[in-house]
Protein backbone atom coordinates (compact mmCIF):
# COMPACT_ATOMS: atom_id res chain seq x y z
CA UNK A 1 0.00 0.00 0.00
CA UNK A 2 2.60 2.10 0.26
CA UNK A 3 3.69 2.51 -3.14
CA UNK A 4 0.35 3.31 -4.04
CA UNK A 5 0.11 6.53 -1.60
CA UNK A 6 3.59 7.48 -3.03
CA UNK A 7 2.53 7.45 -6.46
CA UNK A 8 -0.87 9.37 -5.92
CA UNK A 9 1.30 12.14 -3.96
CA UNK A 10 3.29 12.21 -7.09
CA UNK A 11 0.79 12.38 -9.14
CA UNK A 12 -0.54 15.20 -7.29
CA UNK A 13 1.91 17.05 -7.29
CA UNK A 14 2.09 19.80 -10.23
CA UNK A 15 4.90 21.95 -11.79
CA UNK A 16 5.33 24.83 -11.03
CA UNK A 17 3.67 27.88 -12.70
CA UNK A 18 5.71 29.74 -15.21
CA UNK A 19 5.21 33.52 -14.74
CA UNK A 20 4.20 35.56 -18.40
CA UNK A 21 7.56 36.61 -20.25
CA UNK A 22 8.98 39.66 -18.88
CA UNK A 23 9.88 40.15 -22.95
CA UNK A 24 6.56 40.04 -23.87
CA UNK A 25 5.53 42.32 -20.82
CA UNK A 26 7.86 45.20 -21.67
CA UNK A 27 6.67 44.93 -25.15
CA UNK A 28 3.30 45.46 -24.41
CA UNK A 29 4.54 48.51 -22.38
CA UNK A 30 6.33 49.88 -25.13
CA UNK A 31 3.49 49.02 -28.01
CA UNK A 32 1.72 51.23 -25.76
CA UNK A 33 3.47 53.80 -25.14
CA UNK A 34 4.07 53.95 -29.37
CA UNK A 35 0.34 54.45 -29.60
CA UNK A 36 -0.25 57.32 -27.07
CA UNK A 37 2.39 59.10 -28.37
CA UNK A 38 1.02 58.92 -32.24
CA UNK A 39 -2.69 58.94 -31.00
CA UNK A 40 -2.20 62.01 -28.52
CA UNK A 41 1.20 63.61 -28.70
CA UNK A 42 1.78 63.90 -32.38
CA UNK A 43 -1.30 65.60 -33.58
CA UNK A 44 -1.23 67.91 -30.88
CA UNK A 45 2.35 69.03 -31.55
CA UNK A 46 1.34 69.08 -35.25
CA UNK A 47 -1.41 71.71 -34.93
CA UNK A 48 0.43 73.94 -32.53
CA UNK A 49 3.35 74.07 -35.24
CA UNK A 50 0.47 75.04 -37.59
CA UNK A 51 -0.80 77.78 -35.44
CA UNK A 52 2.63 78.73 -34.84
CA UNK A 53 2.75 79.08 -38.54
CA UNK A 54 -0.28 81.19 -38.88
CA UNK A 55 0.95 83.61 -36.26
CA UNK A 56 4.00 84.46 -37.75
CA UNK A 57 2.20 85.47 -40.86
CA UNK A 58 -0.62 87.56 -39.62
CA UNK A 59 -0.81 91.19 -41.53
CA UNK A 60 -2.15 94.10 -41.36
CA UNK A 61 -5.79 93.74 -42.70
CA UNK A 62 -6.39 90.06 -41.64
CA UNK A 63 -9.70 89.44 -39.68
CA UNK A 64 -9.00 87.10 -36.60
CA UNK A 65 -10.97 86.02 -33.63
CA UNK A 66 -8.93 86.17 -30.23
CA UNK A 67 -9.11 83.38 -27.82
CA UNK A 68 -11.52 85.71 -25.59
CA UNK A 69 -13.76 85.94 -28.08
CA UNK A 70 -12.99 89.05 -29.90
CA UNK A 71 -13.00 89.89 -33.78
CA UNK A 72 -11.17 92.65 -35.48
CA UNK A 73 -9.28 93.48 -38.59
CA UNK A 74 -5.37 93.36 -37.74
CA UNK A 75 -4.02 97.29 -37.62
CA UNK A 76 -0.42 96.74 -36.80
CA UNK A 77 1.92 94.08 -35.47
CA UNK A 78 4.78 94.68 -33.35
CA UNK A 79 6.96 91.59 -32.13
CA UNK A 80 4.78 89.61 -29.67
CA UNK A 81 1.82 92.59 -29.58
CA UNK A 82 -1.03 92.79 -32.31
CA UNK A 83 -2.99 96.22 -32.23
CA UNK A 84 -6.63 95.33 -33.71
CA UNK A 85 -9.40 97.41 -34.76
CA UNK A 86 -12.36 96.47 -33.83
CA UNK A 87 -14.42 99.26 -34.72
CA UNK A 88 -13.65 102.80 -36.33
CA UNK A 89 -10.58 104.11 -34.28
CA UNK A 90 -11.03 101.91 -31.61
CA UNK A 91 -7.87 100.06 -31.13
CA UNK A 92 -7.31 97.46 -28.73
CA UNK A 93 -3.70 95.76 -28.16
CA UNK A 94 -3.58 91.79 -27.41
CA UNK A 95 -0.78 89.28 -27.09
CA UNK A 96 0.05 87.37 -30.30
CA UNK A 97 -0.39 84.29 -28.98
CA UNK A 98 -4.16 85.03 -27.65
CA UNK A 99 -4.75 85.21 -31.26
CA UNK A 100 -7.31 81.69 -32.23
CA UNK A 101 -7.30 81.79 -36.12
CA UNK A 102 -9.15 83.92 -38.63
CA UNK A 103 -12.38 85.90 -38.14
CA UNK A 104 -13.71 83.84 -41.34
CA UNK A 105 -10.97 81.61 -42.83
CA UNK A 106 -10.74 81.52 -46.88
CA UNK A 107 -13.28 79.03 -48.45
CA UNK A 108 -16.57 80.45 -45.91
CA UNK A 109 -15.82 84.50 -47.69
CA UNK A 110 -18.09 83.37 -50.72
CA UNK A 111 -20.73 81.51 -48.85
CA UNK A 112 -20.93 84.11 -45.79
CA UNK A 113 -21.64 86.95 -48.82
CA UNK A 114 -23.98 84.68 -50.86
CA UNK A 115 -26.44 84.18 -47.80
CA UNK A 116 -27.25 87.76 -46.93
CA UNK A 117 -28.47 88.16 -51.14
CA UNK A 118 -30.48 85.32 -51.30
CA UNK A 119 -32.18 86.12 -47.24
CA UNK A 120 -32.97 89.39 -49.54
CA UNK A 121 -34.75 87.76 -52.39
CA UNK A 122 -36.74 86.04 -49.94
CA UNK A 123 -38.25 88.65 -48.15
CA UNK A 124 -38.82 90.44 -51.40
CA UNK A 125 -40.34 87.50 -53.02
Amino acid sequence: MPSVRLLAALLAQTAPEAGPNPIATYLMIGAMIVVIYFMLMRPQQKEKKKHEDFLSTLKKGDEVATTGGMLGKVYEVKGTIVALEVSNNVRVRVLKSQIAGLARPEGDEAKSDAKPADAKEEKNG
